[in-house]
């Protein structure tokens, strides 16, 4: 093809906020796994403060108002959750929360979304990317099917520096984001 395509511009959140997080780590990975022609802007959800109508009504708060317009300009979003009591972490769905509203504009309203999970366990947080489906649907998200990542046992996959370094794991990344940008694409006709 002859032709430039367009860059993919995808917006990534990890649903934990601890530094030593496996589901931040493997949106790092991400990063090093892009296809080309996408980058990937990895949102830090710690300054978003829990969605409150209270603070809706007033001035949005300038963490919410910043990650609403880095949404805006994202064609796509890539989510990246630990699994809590079997379902998503409150982080991700808080993130979700101030997204879907008409406050900021519904930035994330029918954009193209990949779901990753890792977890220490043999699930692999599963659970929590079904739950997370579920609410993709409510707010019109468009999650991509196929493939699915769950990062199982995600201990013994990443070094002690946190980089990812289990290949069969980086090659599942590399093909979600390919299919990422091939949806994007689909779905924007470009």
């Amino acid at each position: 093809m002859s032709e430039q395509l367009a860059r993919i511009n995808i917006m990534g959140m990890a649903g934990s906020l601890r530094q030593a997080s496996y589901n931040r780590a493997a949106l790092r990975a991400a990063m090093e796994l892009l296809p080309a022609e996408a980058n990937l802007d990895i949102v830090d959800l710690a300054p978003i403060p829990f969605f409150n109508e209270d603070l809706e009504s007033q001035s949005l708060p300038e963490p919410v108002l910043d990650l609403a317009d880095r949404a805006k300009k994202a064609d796509a979003l890539l989510l990246c959750t630990p699994e809590y009591n079997y379902s998503v972490a409150p982080v991700m769905k808080n993130a979700i929360d101030w997204l879907s509203r008409a406050s900021t504009g519904e930035p994330i309203s029918g954009k193209p979304v990949a779901l990753m999970s890792a977890s220490i366990g043999m699930f692999g947080g599963a659970r929590a990317q079904y739950h997370l489906r579920q609410t993709c649907v409510v707010v019109n998200l468009l999650p991509l099917n196929k493939p699915e990542v769950f990062i199982m046992q995600a201990q013994n996959k990443f070094d002690a520096d946190l980089k990812l370094t289990d290949d069969y794991t980086r090659g599942a990344i590399k093909k979600l984001l390919q299919a990422l940008v091939d949806w994007t694409r689909l779905l924007k006709g470009v």
